[in-house]
């Protein structure tokens, strides 16, 4: 996956968390870390040997624990929390991974003790949710900790394996069934149906549901169908507590959930006053929009949808999130919009930039009500006047290329 390489994911004193919805790949990327590690190692102690002229050595050089999290003997191992019991079952090995760890009672404590004990190994935990593993984890791991994402594919690494030819030709069936690894592997419109259906119907909320314990599981479905409907529009709480019968609260409980299993994105309303930037309504997109369309049960290629546009928006949107996140750049993300409603879709704020921008989006598009579905993206340092140093770009979703998204 871009950008995430063994040196990325393999720390020793640290302990990386690696968090990705269900079926994003989190499972097949450490194999292939763990395999090209061993491999590595492997073929240095036998170029080491051959140089002392010794004979080489039978076995993996890099030993590896792997284990789930939903393994009963495993989580009591764990769980005893004792020196004596992790030292008998962890001493021997080099990297220590646990995949699905958010099942795992208090994993951030047991993950502390690994640490502490053997500062020496490479602990590697996965997630398909932050709800349980950041929770237990956070505090104890203050120090000790990494945190790597991973979303569906991305454009850019399929610039790695496909010509832009390639990918033009299947832009359309990427905004009708997304970016999951599997689905790009499957060959008709039908088996990426069949596919998306089953992760909606087996998947999409399990964590949600198993580690939050929730009783309504029809109206965490339907805020989700709601959400679905209204990509790329402002949403409204109160709106949503009104149509589900739910409180305020409740939704808002839900909403953060939803995020944290990484089915559904916030962006928030560009302002320079916080207490505003924190009140006011927010946009949601999908990570996947395969995803969105399973939700809705709406598989229809472009030429027959009302929905393009949102589509569009939404698969923007989150290609830019997943770039920036695989860069390392740190950036803040949100939409703008004025009083009289005429709107920026998206505001990527870069350093100290962001007065500028907001400064200049006024100059250019406060008159002008043809500038709706707009994205403003700033970047590099500022410069002396607080002007960034590299280009302020602003185009029509509708007529942004997948090239030249990636490559500005």
């Amino acid at each position: 996956m871009y950008e995430l390489e063994p040196s990325s994911l393999l720390r020793k004193g640290k302990v990386v968390l690696l968090y990705g919805a269900r079926r994003v790949g989190k499972t097949m990327l450490m194999e292939r870390v763990l395999t090209n590690t061993q491999r590595s190692a492997a073929q240095h102690q036998d170029q080491a040997a051959a140089n002392s002229g010794a004979d080489a050595k039978n076995g993996p050089t890099v030993k590896v624990f792997s284990g789930v999290g939903d393994d009963f003997e495993l989580a009591s191992i764990l769980g005893s929390r004792k020196i004596e019991t992790y030292q008998l079952f962890f001493s021997l090995y080099d990297i220590i991974f646990i995949d699905e760890a958010q099942y795992i009672p208090e994993i951030g404590a047991c993950a502390k003790l690994l640490i502490d004990l053997f500062p020496e190994k490479s602990i590697v935990l996965t997630g398909s949710s932050t709800v349980n593993l950041s929770q237990g984890s956070s505090e104890p791991l203050a120090g000790r900790s990494i945190e790597r994402r991973l979303f569906p594919i991305s454009l850019l690494e399929l610039r790695q394996e496909r010509a832009w030819v390639d990918i033009y030709r299947e832009i359309e069936s990427y905004l009708v069934f997304g970016l999951y690894p599997e689905v790009l592997g499957l060959g008709s419109a039908a088996e990426k149906t069949e596919y998306l259906v089953n992760l909606r119907n087996s998947y999409l909320f399990k964590d949600i549901l198993a580690l939050e314990q929730l009783r309504n599981s029809q109206k965490l479905q339907d805020i989700v169908r709601l959400l679905a409907f209204q990509v790329g529009n402002e949403v409204s709480l109160n709106e949503l507590a009104t149509q589900t019968g739910l409180s305020k609260n409740t939704v808002q409980r839900y909403l953060d959930l939803l995020e944290k299993a990484f089915i559904i994105k916030k962006l928030g309303a560009f302002s320079r006053n916080l207490r505003s930037e924190i009140s006011k309504s927010a946009k949601y997109y999908f990570w996947d929009v395969g995803v969105r369309n399973a939700v809705i049960n709406d598989f229809r290629p472009v030429e027959l949808r009302n929905d393009v546009g949102a589509l569009w928006e939404n698969f923007v949107v989150m290609e830019l999130l997943k770039k920036y996140e695989y860069e390392h750049r740190y950036a803040n993300f949100y939409f703008w919009r004025t009083y009289d409603q005429k709107e920026l879709d998206l505001v990527i704020e870069e350093k100290s930039c962001a007065l500028w921008l907001r400064n200049q989006m006024a100059r250019q598009y406060g008159q002008n009500s043809e500038a709706v579905a707009r994205h403003v993206q700033g970047r590099g340092e500022c410069d002396h006047e607080g002007k960034p140093a590299g280009a302020v770009g602003t185009r029509d979703f509708a007529a942004v290329k997948a090239k030249d998204m990636i490559t500005r």
